[in-house]
């Protein structure tokens, strides 16, 4: 489901709290939202219906975000990524940091609060395609 009229914004996270607070928050901003629950569905999402924004977990089933991030930017060079992660074996590979060597224009770690990522929204928008 896409809620929205403003830019296209896509939540990829296995962890439904956390999309449904991001698609909330997003949403009351103008965003045009849309989520998925690992990356074999982001992709397809993104296909079907393209994006400005993709806000992508790392640690995933089927399709893990450094995946996803690799896919999308070979469709998509300059692709607005957003990557968060949580510590435990996430932080001892350093994903976040090979994320961004991918290509993510940001990365956040989990937890973050909900003004800490919207200015992270915020700030992608500024950042050049």
């Amino acid at each position: 489901m896409i809620t929205g009229a403003g830019p296209r914004v896509l939540i990829v996270d296995d962890d439904p709290g956390i999309r449904r607070a991001l698609h909330i928050l997003l949403s009351r901003e103008g965003y045009q939202v849309s989520q998925a629950r690992d990356g074999v569905e982001a992709l397809r999402l993104w296909r079907d219906h393209g994006g400005d924004l993709v806000i992508t977990d790392l640690h995933m089933p089927e399709k893990n975000g450094i995946e996803t991030i690799i896919e999308l930017l070979s469709h998509s060079p300059g692709m607005r990524i957003i990557a968060m992660s949580g510590g435990g074996q996430t932080k001892r590979l350093d994903l976040l940091g090979n994320a961004s060597m991918l290509g993510a224009v940001l990365t956040i770690e989990k937890p973050f609060t909900l003004a800490e990522m919207m200015g992270l929204v915020r700030q992608a928008f500024k950042h050049e395609q």
